[in-house]
């Protein structure tokens, strides 16, 4: 399945470089970027995906911006002083950052912003639970009283990935997050324009000229972050093999993901650079709904987990180029801090296993609804091969081709597949998603799929508070033991995502598709 599906995707690619020009041609003082798929949402705490992190990137900033390591350093703030034994920290805004609307950017502002995303949000769950009190002490001073210490506070407001701690007004934080349409108002380099807004087709946005710069060095999501060119529009090219022939056209300027059947021809064009993008390693992963049967089981988890071979999903979404991607990957960022191989055998690749294992489960033939992202090419193999797999193994598949926007809207409707809801999705996390249980979406109770596993919660508020690296380590070694007895979701391997852009584009940085401190050279 998956060399037959490369070479469709070849295939394909050669052709159309025949096609026609894409109607909207690269302009020099417009940057051209092709997604991987639509805008899911504009409001950053109500939508969790990573098309929506680049949105933020544009249009947002955080109080403290992660760099390359991973080491939050100041970025709204002027800097922070900890008191009373890390139970009192002292934030001193900037002078100077606004948002687009003009108005300075306040304590009040940022108060509203952390109470609404850490409502939300896992990381931000844990760490608004220990505060005691966060109040503005002045327009630029922000106190926060802690019931006990919480050495992760900056991570925590630091953090680049699935719902970030985003300052906004504090009218727009106070709704922001309920569903309800929002002002789309930040303090970052470019300004969002809704007038030119086309669902299925375009997002713009345009340099914010009151934007008010850090001097310091950029890395990552802190630093500098300056718009040297005055637009940028996303043009949503669902087929990629397109996307890479305007590239090589000219009318695209950078392609978020390019395949791997694809790579080829951007190696072939002079004129483009092919790069790997994220530095920590992002992973592919199936989800299951366990509010409805038969996935409510998890012994039939199980059997799906005993019928996982990582190598096949990699293949068929990345290709056989095993630096791309790697196999028997666990929970965590792999060669990270909490990586470990612990259980990792419970992935056996072994269907007549698994297959017995779903009838002693006690599989009653219920259909289930197993979404597959036809946009989103790596997904798209994926979750392709998932789809034989259950079939294999017995389960009643109906596999139902969506495009990535609409499924990420439909993940979070908790009906039977029947009732508007589904069974198994799929989707990537990216390197920060998977890194520590501070971040991880795959155990988080919230996240679609809603799985309640009191013993992993137990176990992440323990790594919270351990005191040393080792104990971290014993900690995320036991969590990993229980998502391979519980199976809140199974990781299909780690990937590492080429992305493609015009030579004469300076200064993308690896990380995600960030636009702030790129230059177009003649």
């Amino acid at each position: 399945m998956s060399r037959s599906f490369g070479r469709r995707t070849a295939l394909a690619g050669m052709a159309s470089l025949a096609a026609p020009h894409l109607a909207c041609a690269a302009a020099t003082d417009t940057l051209i970027f092709a997604p991987v798929s639509d805008l899911t949402g504009t409001d950053p705490f109500f939508n969790a995906t990573d098309i929506t992190t680049h949105h933020v990137g544009l249009v947002f900033e955080t109080l403290w911006g992660m760099d390359e390591t991973l080491t939050p350093r100041p970025q709204l703030l002027e800097g922070h002083v900890v008191e009373d034994d890390g139970k009192t920290w002292r934030l001193t805004l900037r002078r100077g950052p606004r948002f687009h609307d003009g108005a300075p950017v306040l304590a009040d502002d940022a108060i509203a912003s952390i109470k609404s995303w850490g409502a939300l949000d896992v990381f931000g769950h844990k760490a608004l639970s220990v505060v005691d009190e966060m109040r503005a002490a002045s327009d630029r001073e922000i106190v926060i009283r802690l019931t006990k210490p919480f050495p992760l506070l900056a991570h925590a407001l630091a953090k680049p990935a699935s719902i970030i701690p985003c300052i906004m007004p504090k009218r727009v934080a106070e709704i922001a997050g309920s569903g309800k349409p929002i002002e789309v108002i930040g303090s970052g380099p470019y300004r969002y324009l809704p007038d030119e807004r086309m669902a299925g087709s375009r997002v713009a946005y345009a340099k914010f000229e009151g934007y008010s710069a850090r001097d310091d060095k950029p890395s990552y999501m802190a630093g500098a972050r300056i718009a040297h060119i005055p637009r940028v529009v996303w043009t949503i090219i669902p087929d990629a093999s397109t996307a890479i022939a305007g590239l090589a056209k000219g009318e695209v300027d950078w392609v978020h993901e390019v395949p791997a059947d694809l790579a080829p021809l951007v190696r072939q064009d002079r004129n483009a650079v092919l790069q790997i993008q994220d530095f920590i390693g992002g992973e592919l992963y199936m989800r299951f709904n366990q509010l409805n049967p038969p996935f409510d089981n998890p012994a039939i988890r199980r059997a799906v987990l005993t019928a996982i071979n990582q190598a096949d999903y990699m293949t068929a979404a990345f290709g056989e180029d095993r630096s791309l991607w790697r196999d028997r990957v666990g929970v965590w960022s792999l060669g990270k801090p909490m990586s470990t191989d612990a259980g990792i055998d419970a992935m056996e690749g072994n269907r007549d296993k698994a297959r017995r294992m779903l009838a002693d489960a006690g599989y009653k033939g219920e259909k289930i609804t197993v979404l597959i992202p036809g946009d989103y090419p790596a997904l798209s193999a994926a979750a392709t091969v998932a789809a034989d797999m259950f079939a294999r193994i017995g389960f009643n598949v109906d596999a139902l081709t969506l495009d990535y926007a609409t499924i990420n809207q439909r993940r979070n409707n908790r009906n039977p597949p029947d009732k508007g809801g589904w069974s198994v999705m799929f989707g990537p996390f990216n390197g920060y998603n998977r890194y520590d249980p501070a971040a991880h979406l795959g155990i988080n109770s919230s996240f679609s799929g809603w799985p309640k596993i009191p013993e992993i919660e137990a176990k992440r508020e323990e790594w919270f508070d351990a005191p040393t690296l080792a104990d971290r380590q014993r900690l995320a070694r036991d969590i990993q033991l229980l998502v391979w007895r519980d199976v809140p979701y199974i990781p299909l391997g780690s990937y590492y995502p080429q992305t493609a852009f015009r030579k004469n584009l300076h200064g993308i940085m690896r990380g995600g598709a960030t636009f702030f401190n790129v230059e177009r050279h003649s």
